[in-house]
């Protein structure tokens, strides 16, 4: 469909809405959370995602976060299969996903189960709920219904039966094909959202759709909106300030693929795996305007493997994958240290071990990023914070990647992959790509592995340098790259490959601090927790506490002035979603208790006492669940 065939569907559309605009005095507030949850395939997530998008463009602070069951179609109406999308509104920048919900939408009563059981919904949440099971043919469905319907008000939620069903099928014979759409005109009239950019965010939706679906889905939009006006008693205001500067609304996924492109590299190998996909998704579509190739290969070894004689041809590449594909691309990951091809590995973590949780979000791979492949393999591992991070993450990693002729790996999770928030327009810059290849003549007497005795680095050779033909192994070699068993040569190899983890070492800034630079309490974290636990020390900070946080981006090398910003602080604990031993558990103590990954880490780093805390729920970390941790902390 074209874009002039869009703008007249939407001039033709763009009309107020049935009902009395303006009869409602909407409540002001300064954030809110917001749900939208349905059987998989009814188009929750879309919806949320279509939200999230108009009020990011009215200028709102906006966080989404998808609700995936475990299973790609699990069964209609189950408790499991609650499949939709949180959205947290706010006034200014939002960070994290926020506290329990606030508002929810849900398409059936089972579904809307189990989010409560989840304690994902605020005590006297607003609830919106699809009222046609309670005529429904089958008497159990009636009965579950009107049950359950009993048993939240009785739980003092507030609830608000709507006929969506009925609703839709004035304008499209199934109704599971539109019901997304009219409750998203409901939550735009709620949150006194612009009618008109959600007409146009819906023409971008649908827009490589024929015609007569955009127009249905305004229609639908609109009827939602005017039904909300006419027959819901409240509606609210979330006051905001449009940017200065340009904005895009993406997820972290995304926002690794647009790196990707912008960094300079030109493939990108990789296989599919939850919750990685969606950015060889991204890619496939755009990357071969820019003269990119996405490869699928057979499996995570090949996609490995290819990606790493991809480098070896003269640039860079990145293989994309997830926890279990990261496990077999280990040995060829082995093989590029050894080798010492550049190569950029992303691993966006899921639940672990085996196949654990693949929609869920966790940190549990850090250790295996440092420490995986056998025998000592150094490689770089930088975890992105923000889904901005995401972008300049992939940049850095490719310009580390041929500066050291190393391995990088990105550490995202599943939070970060299919959350959405806006950020300011990457600016492009010549510095992100990299510089012409050398094809010079080698000269005369170079050597391949000729290691710098202080940085371990060592000029690389391009296959078709003339001069520079050699054998590449991935046996142990000598600076010739000449197999070679004895102990000499093996340990000046050894020492090489981890020198140029000290030399990147020293280019590296002290972390900053959120807060002071000294107090009671230290948080320290990496990855996706950044927004959560800045925003829980500043709640602590205003009622009083001295605590600070301090937030990773390298873990491998770690970066200076670590150990000193520590000591300033009484007590210092790491807030991370892998696992740890609760010391309250009865066998549990100071002799057999597991920490998590980070405070191992720091633990026989530094030699100082850092505690943890931890949360494995497959969902991210609340602000308000960790403000609880430093007040039961700092009381201890």
């Amino acid at each position: 469909m074209t874009e002039i065939a869009v703008e007249r569907i939407l001039a033709k559309q763009a009309r107020p809405a049935r009902g009395a605009p303006g009869r409602k005095a909407a409540t002001v507030l300064t954030q809110h959370v917001v749900e939208v949850i349905s059987d998989s395939g009814e188009g929750a997530q879309k919806c949320g995602q279509a939200l999230g998008a108009i009020a990011a463009r009215m200028g709102m602070g906006v966080w989404t976060v998808e609700i995936i069951p475990a299973e790609i179609r699990p069964p209609a109406r189950s408790v499991a299969g609650a499949s939709g999308n949180c959205i947290r509104l706010g006034s200014g920048k939002v960070t994290n996903g926020g506290d329990e919900t606030d508002l929810v939408v849900a398409f059936n009563e089972q579904v809307l189960l189990g989010r409560v059981r989840a304690g994902g919904l605020k005590t006297g949440c607003t609830i919106i709920l699809e009222s046609m099971w309670r005529d429904d043919a089958d008497p159990k469905i009636a009965d579950s219904y009107v049950d359950t319907y009993e048993r939240l008000v009785t739980s003092g939620y507030n609830v608000y039966e709507v006929a969506m069903e009925r609703e839709c099928r004035a304008i499209v014979p199934d109704a599971r094909r539109g019901k997304n759409m009219f409750a998203l005109g409901m939550l735009c009239n709620l949150y006194s959202l612009d009618l008109q950019l959600a007409r146009e965010q819906i023409a971008l939706a649908f827009g490589k759709k024929a015609a007569g679906v955009v127009k249905t889905n305004v229609a639908l939009l609109e009827a939602g909106h005017a039904w909300a006006e006419a027959n819901l008693d409240f509606k609210y205001s979330i006051p905001a300030v449009r940017s200065t500067e340009a904005q895009i609304v993406v997820n972290g996924n995304t926002a690794l693929a647009l790196g990707v492109l912008a960094s300079g590299m030109e493939i990108c190998a990789m296989y599919p795996i939850t919750p990685a996909t969606s950015a060889s998704h991204y890619l496939s579509d755009v990357f071969e305007k820019v003269g990119g190739i996405v490869h699928q290969a057979e499996d995570e070894i090949a996609a490995c493997a290819f990606a790493i004689g991809a480098s070896y041809a003269g640039k860079c590449a990145v293989t994309i994958t997830s926890g279990p594909g990261y496990s077999l691309k280990q040995e060829a990951i082995g093989l590029a240290v050894m080798a010492e091809i550049p190569l950029v590995v992303v691993n966006v973590q899921r639940g672990g071990p085996s196949t654990g949780q693949p929609t869920k979000a966790e940190q549990g791979d850090l250790l295996t990023a440092m420490f995986g492949s056998h025998g000592d393999a150094p490689k770089v591992v930088l975890a992105a914070a923000t889904i901005e991070d995401c972008f300049y993450s992939i940049i850095t990693a490719r310009r580390i990647a041929e500066t050291f002729n190393m391995v990088v790996v990105v550490l995202s999770d599943a939070d970060l992959a299919t959350s959405q928030t806006p950020f300011p327009r990457p600016q492009f810059s010549d510095s992100w790509v990299a510089p012409p290849l050398d094809q010079s003549p080698v000269p005369p007497g170079a050597k391949p592995y000729d290691w710098d005795a202080t940085t371990g680095l060592a000029r690389r050779f391009i296959p078709g340098q003339p001069n520079g033909m050699h054998t590449v192994t991935g046996l142990a070699h000598d600076r010739s790259s000449h197999v070679a068993y004895d102990a000499d040569s093996n340990e000046e190899s050894l020492r090489a490959r981890s020198l140029k983890l000290a030399a990147l070492a020293r280019t590296l800034q002290p972390p900053p601090l959120f807060g002071d630079d000294e107090g009671d309490l230290l948080l320290i974290g990496w990855g996706s927790t950044k927004g959560t636990i800045e925003e829980a020390v500043e709640r602590a900070r205003s009622e009083g506490a001295k605590v600070s946080s301090m937030h990773l981006r390298f873990l491998q090398p770690l970066p200076p002035g670590i150990k000193e910003a520590m000591s300033r602080f009484r007590k210092v604990m790491t807030i991370e979603g892998n696992w740890s031993d609760n010391p309250e558990d009865e066998i549990i103590d100071e002799t057999n208790r597991r920490y998590s990954a980070l405070a191992m880490l720091l633990r026989a780093r530094y030699l100082i006492d850092v505690d943890c805390w931890s949360q494995v729920r497959g969902e991210p970390i609340k602000p308000g669940t960790l403000c609880q941790v430093i007040r039961d902390k700092l009381q201890r």
